[in-house]
């Protein structure tokens, strides 16, 4: 039988799919990879685009349409099975990648082929992929001695294998924990939705009466809405422990081997050997090396500097906060379990309105449907739902993106949270647009959220909070999508620097508050009723309730992240508890508990792309919002100014510089006032 991940496909064939086909496809296929690049190198005489680029790109492609459903398949539908298959993938995928990075021949190869007559016929987004070929391969160490450059593939090989536990601790330790609760007096306060999938969880498990998870949906429900002060804290606490030495399963015995503390050390301590080696001073210079922000001083002193303008509207959310749960439920001190609790009630004195009520409005189809009808005014294409494709789940969807009738991209849709299934909301690339030798390759997304599921007749019904994550999702599809770069590289978010990444993605965030948008994307799972008058202008004043204490919460993720990885020294390790706890205390307005362990299951950084890189999201963020600004200048659905970002930001992939980009659509560089503004920071 042949193996499907050998086959080329416009889409992965994922019912035929199995972990034993995944190891021998991707042995075979860097085999074939590594052959390819001999002979090409072997026949080069005078190395060209066709001859030398082209070639590669075709051959990486082949790789990547195999391995890209493998990887998601192990965040969404995991198992022994396939984990392992993954991990065992991820192993040989990384000592190859390291052996091209270092392949000095290879490297003098795209050197000569910028030096030479024919780079400057080349268009930009040929141009910007041999440059960027040219740097990674010095970040490679492509120019290291023979010892360095095996040791520097000894730590590369080790940080994949450490990420890939972490990640799987976290899964794990999550899943390792619920509680069953028989009695439904123990979870007054909840909301019916809750219940309903509390309820759900417990058939699902062959138990009787209600189980609370630690998926996002589950456990927030809890934090915000269940009187019992108790059970909050049990649930803070096992979410708060997870991946550390104190977690706990749901028989109170230790989850200890999950623990992701060492794994954190290790890591920690490999980066920076890595960094050294290569000659920067710590990872986060090596790490800055790809990215928009020219140096440290310059990402730490923009983080300060929103700290700053934001921590006193963080103490004065915080006061009120605590005037207010003393007020009016005479508690003298607020605990970690108690923050959501009693914001949400705060929500509810001032605004008269709350995420639960607003739920009903916002049935997951509606808002999808209006979603798609949103971009459609901005850039005029058109989503179509496509049936009968081959899919990994049962509530998965799939669709097609068209403009003036013809196909240019599609994706699939798989927002509800289940068992298996990593936590979180992400966009990864399934294919990526790129000129082939049998024509065009569109590009294919997935899209995935954690939203929570339908339960009997009701349909999945969404928080005003939720819709803002479908929006982000989405943002950062269509930066995929809409790409009309030919090139792998620089198409689509490929070649795009990380603290740049996140522009579109926040950028689309911006129509889930506006007036003229909400009917679009809303209306009674039931009645068919539009969301009242009232309930719009509660929501609208209420957008930026908190909005002190949320920005410095992120700002304390990002210098955590950050100063983290540029004052690690392997003289004197860094106490990684110690250093967020100096953060907090200069920029947090409440502590944590001793005993949460907040960075055990920080998988932004140590499982995922954003080390030394966490402060992307606030960067962006000024970049959105001030792009937003044109939109709120000229009208949020200006045919022109939506066809400008089109054509100068999502078109054009990471072909040039992001700053290029933003001043070609903005006519200037962007200011951090509309970032403020947004928030209500001003």
């Amino acid at each position: 039988m042949t193996n499907p991940l050998l086959v080329s496909h416009r889409i992965p064939p994922f019912k035929t799919i199995q972990a034993e086909h995944v190891v021998p496809a991707i042995t075979s296929l860097i085999d074939s990879c590594r052959q390819g690049m001999n002979t090409t190198l072997e026949n080069l005489t005078t190395p060209t685009w066709a001859s030398l680029v082209q070639v590669l790109e075709q051959q990486g492609d082949k790789l990547e349409q195999a391995w890209s459903p493998v990887s998601h398949i192990n965040a969404v539908l995991n198992s022994d099975a396939i984990r392992q298959a993954y991990t065992e993938s991820v192993k040989a995928l990384t000592a190859y990648g390291t052996e091209v990075g270092q392949n000095g021949a290879l490297y003098q190869a795209y050197q000569q082929l910028a030096d030479s007559d024919e780079y400057a016929q080349l268009n930009t987004a040929q141009q910007k992929t041999i440059d960027n070929a040219l740097r990674d391969f010095r970040l490679a160490g492509v120019a290291l001695g023979d010892d360095k450059k095996q040791r520097y593939g000894q730590i590369k090989s080790r940080l994949s294998e450490l990420s890939t536990q972490f990640s799987n601790n976290v899964l794990d330790a999550t899943q390792s924990w619920h509680k069953h609760i028989v009695d439904i007096k123990d979870l007054a306060g909840l909301p019916e939705s809750a219940l309903a999938q509390a309820e759900q969880t417990a058939k699902q498990k062959d138990l009787k009466g209600y189980v609370i998870t630690l998926d996002f949906p589950s456990y927030i429900a809890v934090m915000m809405h269940a009187d019992n002060s108790e059970l909050r804290r049990e649930v803070y606490t096992a979410f708060a422990t997870r991946a550390s030495s104190e977690g706990k399963k749901s028989d109170d015995s230790s989850a200890a081997e999950w623990d992701n503390s060492e794994l954190i050390n290790e890591t920690l301590s490999l980066r920076h050997e890595l960094a050294q080696l290569l000659g920067f001073d710590n990872y986060a210079e090596r790490s800055l090396a790809t990215k928009m922000a020219e140096d440290c001083d310059q990402v730490i002193g923009f983080l300060s500097d929103l700290a700053e303008q934001s921590l006193p509207i963080a103490k004065r959310d915080y006061a009120e906060l605590e005037a207010f749960a003393e007020k009016e439920y005479n508690v003298k001190a607020l605990n970690a379990w108690d923050l959501t609790y009693y914001s949400e009630k705060l929500r509810q004195a001032v605004y008269a309105i709350s995420q639960e009520e607003l739920r009903p409005y916002f049935p997951a189809e509606t808002v999808t449907a209006g979603m798609f009808a949103v971009v459609k005014r901005l850039y005029n294409i058109d989503v179509i739902e496509e049936q009968g494709v081959d899919i990994w789940q049962a509530d998965v969807r799939y669709f097609r993106i068209e403009k003036n009738g013809q196909e240019i991209a599609s994706f699939y849709l798989d927002i509800f949270a289940r068992e298996n299934k990593r936590g979180g909301a992400w966009m990864a690339d399934c294919r990526v647009r790129r000129q082939t030798p049998a024509g065009l390759q569109k590009p294919v997304a997935f899209l995935t959220c954690n939203f929570t599921p339908p339960v009997g007749d009701v349909p999945s019904l969404l928080t005003h909070n939720e819709v803002t994550t479908l929006f982000h999702e989405f943002g950062h599809g269509l930066h995929h999508m809409l790409t009309q770069v030919d090139v792998a590289a620089v198409s689509g978010i490929n070649g795009v620097p990380w603290d740049a990444v996140e522009l579109p993605s926040q950028f689309l965030e911006n129509w889930c508050w506006e007036p003229e948008v909400i009917p679009m994307i809303s209306s009674h799972y039931e009645s068919g009723e539009a969301l009242p008058k009232e309930l719009l202008d509660k929501m609208l004043a209420a957008k930026n309730f908190q909005s002190g204490m949320q920005m410095v919460r992120q700002l304390e993720f990002s210098l955590f992240d950050f100063r983290l990885h540029r004052e690690y020294s392997s003289d004197k390790p860094t106490d990684v508890q110690s250093l967020l706890n100096d953060i907090r205390q200069q920029v947090a307005v409440v502590a944590p508990p001793a005993f949460n362990k907040f960075q055990n299951g920080f998988s932004h950084i140590f499982a995922g792309g954003y080390a030394a890189g966490y402060y992307s999201y606030k960067w962006a963020e000024v970049l959105s919002a001030d792009a937003y600004s044109r939109f709120e200048e000229e009208g949020i659905f200006n045919v022109d100014t939506g066809r400008s970002f089109l054509e100068e930001i999502l078109e054009m992939g990471g072909s040039q510089e992001p700053m290029a980009l933003f001043v070609k659509f903005r006519g200037r560089e962007p200011n951090v006032d509309a970032l403020l503004r947004h928030c209500g920071i001003t």
